[in-house]
């Protein structure tokens, strides 16, 4: 069974920054995509960041210029959060697809003003 477990999240001041990590576990093949979602009490998920295995990167609005994904190895991907603002508050997801959508448990980050 495959499996995605986050680590990294964290409390921070307002323009401080933040390193998540996800891996996948259980699997040999490479996961066709690696995501952060994230969701708050005031928002619906939403998409943060997607890296693609062929390397193209896509970001939510609201991230780009400030949040970075790399994709390391084969199936460990990486979100660097800088600049973080209190509505970055939330829980983030790691998300992946390999034959099916596969989701992590999620991991807090709590950004203070």
């Amino acid at each position: 069974q495959v499996m995605l477990r986050e680590s990294g999240g964290g409390s921070v001041q307002a323009g401080g920054s933040l390193r998540l990590s996800c891996s996948a576990s259980g699997t040999v093949f490479r996961l066709d995509y690696m995501a952060w979602y994230r969701r708050s009490p005031e928002k619906e998920r939403e998409l943060v960041a997607k890296a693609m295995s062929n390397g193209d990167t896509y970001y939510g609005d609201s991230v780009k210029g400030r949040f970075t994904i790399y994709r390391v190895g084969k199936n460990t991907v990486d979100l660097q959060m800088r600049h973080l603002k209190p509505d970055d508050t939330g829980v983030y997801y790691c998300n992946g697809y390999r034959s099916s959508e596969l989701w992590g448990q999620g991991t807090q980050v709590t950004v203070s003003s």
